[in-house]
């Protein structure tokens, strides 16, 4: 709205003339087949029919309380009051993720509203395409035919386009039919090659066909799209900025204080009224708690989809004959600020309060459950920091549950880990099993699920010695832990002698440097807890400088010991 309305730097309709929607629409497909990569079928086991309700019986509800709400609260004539209701049904996965990732709701809240916001997107555009149709067609008088056929129309292209080039897709990743450093290209163009021919048999089917395409990619078996999935969402991040900023400077302050206060009671009826009965009907019979309900209702922001829609529509409508059809782009994206400012700003508060917010991920995988991750995963454990070590030894596995350390028996890098391995709470890896092919291993599975700066792993004593033709690559590793000359086998060896991990707290009178210096030979830094309870790992290229009232824990030997 800066460039737009108020500088007037920016005028997209005069920049892109008449390649703008064309290039919003298929910006919105890319950003659809995206979120509906993310859709694993068993993510959503036993919650299938809540979000089948949602997208059904809810958005009915949702669209039929919204609409009257406008003729009523706006003056619109019922035509546009249902479109109005049809375009703000979604709600959208360019606002529900990143509202999720601060949120941190239960795992049965945020595959709900995933779901829901990815699968509702093309629903709601559907709708929305069938009552503009109804709208146009109304005035030949045979609206109610013409309907039943676009429908029909829809669905069978859509579904049926998305599907064979999902198994299309498919066939070629599996086969390797074309070069790895083609899969992203070849992904990207048959996304639009499928929007752009679903929708030119059947108008408006582009949305549900690369929805269908992405859900079932994500789905097949045996096919890998992980690299595909990291290169889409850098792309939908890049192309939802834009589309706000393109369709924001379209819209013209006047037209704000036309619709005047009377929105705010629209956005007061959609979020206090619409959504949670729409929720609490969707969610009638099921396993959901009445807070989970609460705070699936309170959760509803609306998107860069519904903003397009409503832009491309009201220029068709004011075309058509409806002048008051200027007014939905303002209305739309009124809601869509009203909803993202104040459900985005109070969620993170409101799941603590109703007590179902994950905890923070400031707990430590530890891949390897040898002496030396056992004694750290002990040492971190009793300084309050949440660890599961991981290990296919099952001696290794059985002592650390002996120290009444949390266990996953199993290769954390297996399919097994990826179904079972709890990372609730999880920030973090330590990867530290001795072997470094092992570690690298490890670093590669979960850098894209902690990020590349939270892996970190532990030097072996057989690195130390290998020439650079025989060593891994670093790119493919995380930080070294601790210091460039401290290994896996020094460390052991060091307990095996009866060294200790001690924690120091830090003061005014002793610092961090008078204590190194008490120290110099007889103790390896291993991590640093500030005041706030944030712990810092030591690393061969990250130095940090403790303050007074941190903690922290070394590696201490015998002598070292008997002198503290």
């Amino acid at each position: 709205m800066i460039v737009g309305p108020v500088t007037g730097l920016l005028n997209p309709d005069k920049l892109f003339a008449e390649l703008l929607f064309p290039m919003v629409s298929l910006s919105v497909a890319v950003i659809l087949f995206e979120g509906s990569l993310t859709l694993k079928l068993d993510e959503i086991r036993g919650l299938a029919s809540v979000v089948r309700n949602l997208i059904t019986v809810g958005a009915l509800i949702t669209w039929l309380i919204t609409a009257v709400a406008t003729h009523i609260l706006i003056g619109f004539p019922y035509e546009l009051s249902f479109l109005f209701g049809a375009v703000v049904v979604v709600t959208g996965p360019t606002v529900i993720m990143p509202m999720l990732r601060t949120v941190r709701p239960n795992a049965k809240i945020a595959n709900i509203l995933r779901w829901e916001g990815i699968v509702i997107d093309p629903l709601g555009a559907l709708l929305a395409v069938l009552v503009f149709d109804f709208i146009i067609s109304s005035q030949a008088g045979n609206a109610l035919e013409i309907i039943s056929l676009v429908f029909g129309r829809i669905v069978l292209v859509g579904v049926t386009s998305g599907a064979v080039a999902a198994y299309l897709l498919g066939e070629i990743l599996r086969r390797h039919l074309i070069p790895e450093y083609l899969r992203n290209v070849l992904s990207l163009t048959l996304v639009f090659a499928v929007y752009a021919g679903a929708d030119y048999l059947a108008h408006e089917s582009g949305l549900l066909a690369v929805t269908v395409m992405g859900m079932v990619l994500a789905n097949l078996k045996d096919t890998d799209i992980d690299d595909i999935l990291d290169f889409k969402e850098s792309l939908s991040v890049l192309l939802i900025s834009g589309l706000f900023i393109i369709l924001a400077a379209r819209v013209e302050f006047y037209q704000f204080r036309e619709i005047g206060w009377h929105a705010l009671g629209i956005l007061a009826v959609m979020m206090f009224l619409a959504r949670p009965i729409s929720v609490w009907v969707s969610t009638y019979n099921s396993d959901l708690k009445p807070k989970e309900k609460l705070l699936i209702s309170w959760i509803g922001p609306r998107g860069i989809v519904a903003a397009a829609v409503a832009s491309l529509f009201a220029i068709r409508l004011e075309a058509a004959g409806y002048p008051e059809a200027s007014f939905l782009v303002p209305l739309t994206f009124f809601i869509i600020i009203g909803t993202v400012v104040i459900q985005s700003a109070t969620a993170k508060y409101i799941a603590h309060w109703l007590g179902v917010r994950e905890p923070p991920p400031t707990g430590l995988l530890i891949v390897g459950a040898g002496n030396v991750a056992r004694a750290i995963g002990k040492a971190l454990q009793e300084s309050g920091i949440n660890v599961i070590l991981t290990d296919s030894n099952w001696e290794n596995i059985s002592q650390a549950r002996m120290d009444g350390l949390n266990t996953y028996y199993g290769n954390p890098t297996s399919e097994h880990a990826d179904r079972n391995l709890d990372l609730t709470g999880i920030g973090k890896m330590l990867a530290m099993t001795g072997n470094a092919n092992q570690n690298a291993l490890a670093s590669l599975r979960f850098k894209s699920e902690f990020g590349a700066q939270k892996i970190f792993e532990l030097k072996t004593n057989r690195e130390q010695i290998l020439s650079e033709k025989h060593s891994l690559s670093t790119r493919h590793r995380g930080p070294q832990l601790f210091n460039s000359d401290i290994t896996y086998g020094q460390i052991a060896s060091l307990l095996r002698q009866g060294a200790e991990i001690k924690s120091t707290q830090l003061s005014d009178e002793y610092d961090y440097n008078t204590y190194i210096s008490n120290r110099t030979k007889q103790l390896i830094p291993l991590f640093a807890i500030d005041q706030r309870d944030r712990l810092h790992i030591i690393t061969a290229e990250h130095e940090i400088t403790p303050e007074s009232g941190w903690t922290i824990m070394s590696l201490i030997n015998n002598q070292a010991a008997e002198q503290s």
